[in-house]
């Protein structure tokens, strides 16, 4: 699915990312984690194509996207749910998912209407606030908001930065579930940024640990050493 080969990004002259490799099989949930500061969200903007990498190879179901731009990457099936969720405060819950849309032009309106109706199943009460203001959504919703404004194009890969972050319990157990119904049942592969342990071991298939830039363990999340994992997490 995604194949992330010798990546090399930079800031400038400041190396941020450095020989990073990292596969997303299909269906499969991978967790990134490490200290906030050591480049897990810019290699997510790379693999997105809103940065450039100076070197290595990114590979999305054996195409080479390295030097596609982001649009087009986004319409051959990646998408990304940004850290801060990045949703449009002055627009309606609808009108925020419609602009989901825009990655994906040659979807019709009927083809437009089932995907937002997928959405709503997955989580009802954006339908029930779908003709509200969406900057009045609590932070939960509006997190779920930003993760549905993605799945309404239907991606085959998608890429989370910290869905959790400052979200009330209950939501997070929400977004769990949508993980996992993701993988199980549409066969969608997850990327994602998390420093919230428990639920990183709880969805993924197989965690990566970054720390300035580099990988510095791996492995499937059932087997690995919880302790040695968290000091990487702690400041």
């Amino acid at each position: 699915m995604l194949a992330i080969s010798n990546l090399d990004v930079y800031y400038g002259q400041s190396k941020i990312i450095n020989d990073v490799n990292i596969n997303v099989p299909e269906g499969k949930a991978v967790c990134l984690m490490g200290r906030n500061g050591v480049g897990k969200t810019t290699l997510l903007k790379t693999i997105i194509g809103n940065l450039n990498s100076r070197h290595g190879k990114i590979v999305y179901e054996d195409d080479d996207v390295t030097q596609k731009a982001a649009h087009r990457r986004a319409r051959l099936g990646i998408g990304y749910v940004p850290q801060g969720r990045g949703i449009f405060p002055y627009l309606t819950v609808y009108e925020n998912l419609m602009i989901g849309f825009e990655a994906v032009p040659h979807m019709s309106t009927a083809e437009q209407q089932d995907s937002i109706e997928y959405v709503y199943s997955l989580f009802p009460v954006l339908k029930e606030m779908r003709h509200r203001m969406a900057g009045t959504l609590s932070g939960g919703q509006q997190q779920q908001l930003a993760i549905g404004r993605t799945l309404v194009r239907r991606p085959s890969l998608v890429l989370m930065d910290e869905p959790t972050e400052g979200i009330q319990p209950s939501i997070v157990e929400q977004i769990e579930q949508v993980i996992h119904d993701l993988r199980v049942d549409q066969g969608i592969a997850v990327l994602l940024i998390e420093q919230f342990l428990d639920f990183a071991l709880n969805v993924a298939d197989y965690c990566y640990v970054m720390d300035k830039g580099h990988i510095v363990s791996e492995g499937a999340a059932s087997d690995l050493n919880e302790d040695a994992i968290r000091e990487y997490l702690s400041v």
